[in-house]
């Protein structure tokens, strides 16, 4: 814990590192997460639609985050993080103008399942 996916569209110029650097920070500042347990994973998506626009067209990125955290944070504290994540995508994501980027974020509680090891 915390889980963190970022889905993005392949040509999305974002500083993975840094990004993933700075999110570890805030997540450990807001959600009182250790910093050892951070762990993000960038997925990379080769064709994003984008309504009914052809999707080999680069007019639209898009970039999603999800950030899974053990429950029994405030419905303020993860607002807060959602927010300073979608600050730190206005930082990382360079605005070259040759699409319009999309993004967005959700942090939500994960299952009563969840489980993990480490090796």
């Amino acid at each position: 814990m915390p889980q963190i996916t970022v889905d993005h569209s392949r040509f999305v110029p974002l500083d993975r590192e840094a990004f993933a650097r700075d999110l570890h920070t805030a997540v450990v500042e807001i959600a009182a997460a250790k910093p050892e347990a951070c762990k993000t994973q960038f997925r990379v998506s080769e064709v994003t639609a984008f309504g009914y626009e052809d999707p080999g067209e680069h007019g639209h990125a898009v970039v999603h985050v999800t950030l899974g955290l053990l429950a029994g944070r405030t419905e303020e504290t993860k607002a807060r993080l959602t927010e300073a994540v979608l600050e730190l995508l206005k930082k990382h994501v360079e605005d070259d103008s040759s699409a319009v980027l999309h993004a967005s974020a959700e942090v939500r509680d994960l299952d009563a399942s969840y489980r993990k090891f480490e090796r």
